[in-house]
């Protein structure tokens, strides 16, 4: 069973049984999934961009936008418009795809792993997820990595409470720590 087909079929009953909703529109969803990748280091090295982009797409299942520096820093040697990462924006169907490989495979494969933090919510319903190697996921050949890259997975929930989010992420499968 997919992950929207288990979001369907048994999160939705039990949100609505937990948090007495009216409706089945007031529970809430999943609407997209943000991933970052951060190259400090692109300053220095012009590849680097590059090397991340061909690295890191085959796992997001997209093309990644480029970013830029929005302001100049001396002290980084930094100037406003240098290309400096890489994010993505999954929605619907890639973004539940991507999201059952990051639950199922990739976060089980972290070395010495107990869970993730239950306490990375933003007040708004919105969870954030650092991953210090990209290597977890499937789709990289380790014997072909040149570097390894970190990345931030920002998941984006239609909940109105932290309390409300983290019951649907939970339901959904995410692995938190057991206190």
């Amino acid at each position: 069973m997919s992950l929207y087909d288990k979001y369907k079929n048994e999160v939705v009953s039990k949100l609505m049984e937990d948090y007495n909703y009216k409706s089945i529109m007031a529970v809430p969803k999943i609407e997209k999934v943000i991933i970052n990748v951060g190259l400090g280091n692109a300053i220095k090295e012009k590849d680097l961009i590059i090397l991340a982009e061909k690295e890191i797409t085959p796992i997001v299942g997209q093309k990644l936008v480029r970013t830029k520096a929005k302001k100049s820093i001396a002290g980084f040697k930094l100037r406003e418009g240098m290309e400096i990462g890489l994010k993505a924006t999954l929605r619907k169907k890639k973004m539940y795809d991507f999201l059952e490989k990051l639950i199922n495979i990739a976060l089980p494969r972290v070395k010495d792993f107990n869970g993730i933090s239950a306490n990375s919510f933003d007040g708004r319903g919105n969870y954030t997820l650092g991953i210090k190697e990209h290597v977890i996921f499937p789709e990289v050949d380790f014997d072909k990595v040149q570097k390894i890259f970190g990345m931030d997975i920002t998941i984006v929930t239609s909940a109105k409470t932290d309390e409300e989010a983290r019951s649907l992420l939970k339901y959904i499968g995410m692995p938190f720590k057991k206190n």
